[in-house]
């Protein structure tokens, strides 16, 4: 369990990046959603040691993340969003390097450790290849390799998905999947899907608040009958945002098709729509915006 307690961060200019976040994570797949900028990166990059908070506590398992690192980065897996490798070096010899770095140092230990994520990421075929030629779901996959390294007991991930193809993507979410059977992950991400597909707990957050946290499922069965859709020309959104509540729009076979938060039926060219994990975001996004104003 990673319990966070009254979490904040301000920047030197000024950015209020977090305020007050308090979450409990257990074991298993947990979501973090939100805009660009909203504090996702700061909150994994605090709860990675990485940086220091203004205030709050952050405790794994009873250990204080924050005053005991050197103890927390032992059970702690990171694959930041941005992540550099040696492009003339190969898969293997990285790998080898990284399990030096994190105390393996048994040469026999080390190999097996090695192999085993090799195989466990997809990579093995390619262990000798040099990671400048890897495409970039190899390189997301070689990044949570290296991050598995020593068993960890918490695994960051962020925005891990972005830029893949629909089968890297789909790999990468069995993958991730597998390892959440048995330690805490944190997948945080602005793609609604990801969380959607594999965690089953969440937070949302945006300009350093949280603003939402709980089971997707419940979250999503909580806006049942809310949700209504409705096809309209291009000249029409301005002013019905002026009367309704509106989410999402998107363009649909030349159409822009939109989405309506509303507890009864706008009127009769609406139609109901079962809500998914988007709606949730987006709803809870626009509620958020609504009590700022």
């Amino acid at each position: 369990m990673l319990t966070i307690k009254d979490l904040s961060k301000t920047y030197p200019n000024g950015v209020r990046a977090l305020h007050n976040i308090t979450l409990e994570i257990p074991n298993g797949m947990f979501g973090l959603l939100g805009p660009n900028g909203a504090g996702k990166s700061t909150l994994m990059r605090t709860i990675a040691t990485l940086q220091e908070p203004n205030s709050g506590e952050i405790r794994m398992n009873g250990l204080d993340v924050l005053n005991d690192k050197n103890e927390v980065r032992k059970l702690l897996g990171y694959l930041p969003q941005e992540f550099g490798v040696y492009p003339k070096v190969s898969a293997e010899a990285m790998l080898d390097h990284f399990a030096v770095l994190k105390g393996i140092t048994r040469r026999s230990e080390r190999r097996d450790a090695v192999h085993g994520l090799l195989e466990m990421t997809n990579l093995w075929s390619v262990r000798k290849q040099k990671l400048g030629t890897f495409s970039g779901g190899m390189r997301q996959r070689f990044g949570i390799a290296q991050a598995l390294l020593g068993d960890p007991r918490l695994l960051i991930v962020d925005e891990p998905t972005a830029g893949l193809d629909p089968e890297e993507r789909n790999r990468f979410h069995n993958l991730l999947s597998e390892i959440g059977e048995h330690v805490v992950v944190i997948l945080s991400t602005h793609i609604v899907d990801d969380v959607s597909e594999l965690c089953t707990r969440m937070a949302i957050i945006s300009q350093g608040e949280l603003l939402l946290t709980g089971d997707p499922r419940h979250a999503i069965e909580n806006l049942r009958g809310m949700i209504w859709r409705k096809g309209i020309g291009r000249g029409e959104l301005g002013d019905l945002k002026q009367h309704l509540h509106v989410i999402s729009s998107r363009l649909q076979s030349g159409r822009t098709v939109v989405h309506v938060l509303c507890s009864d039926r706008p009127d009769d060219t609406f139609e109901p729509v079962e809500p998914n994990l988007e709606d949730v975001y987006f709803s809870t996004l626009l509620n958020s915006a609504v009590a700022a104003a």
